[in-house]
């Protein structure tokens, strides 16, 4: 069964559609959205994002592992040394939609109780 998308105008399969839920999915976990925002800097190892995330290097790696197979990071080993990056760029896009989107509905909401 396909799918309509509206805004796209493409069918879509239930496959493909999966695909995109794994996507929003790995997103949709606040350790993981720490671990992307501190990668639009740019690349950085396990070390140095624990250092600035805050968590513990099992807990990093395993959330970096998620992000890996959903597509958004990429890995390279260098040596003893795992550096990640942005893999897909659009992750950018995406949040700053987002960001912006929040920030607009609080400015809203905020204006409806000032004076």
């Amino acid at each position: 069964m396909k799918t309509q998308i509206k805004r796209s105008g493409l069918a879509l399969s239930e496959n493909y559609l999966d695909k995109v839920a794994h996507r929003f999915k790995a997103l949709g976990e606040p350790t993981r959205l720490k671990l992307v925002h501190a990668l639009m800097a740019g690349e950085k190892s396990v070390g140095v994002l624990v250092e600035e995330t805050g968590l513990n290097q099992a807990n990093a790696s395993r959330h970096l592992h998620n992000l890996v197979q959903a597509g958004i990071v990429a890995r390279r080993k260098d040596g003893n040394f795992v550096y990640y990056r942005i893999e897909d760029a659009t992750v950018f896009d995406l949040c700053d939609l987002v960001c912006n989107s929040l920030r607009e509905q609080h400015k809203q909401a905020s204006g409806l109780f000032q004076g």
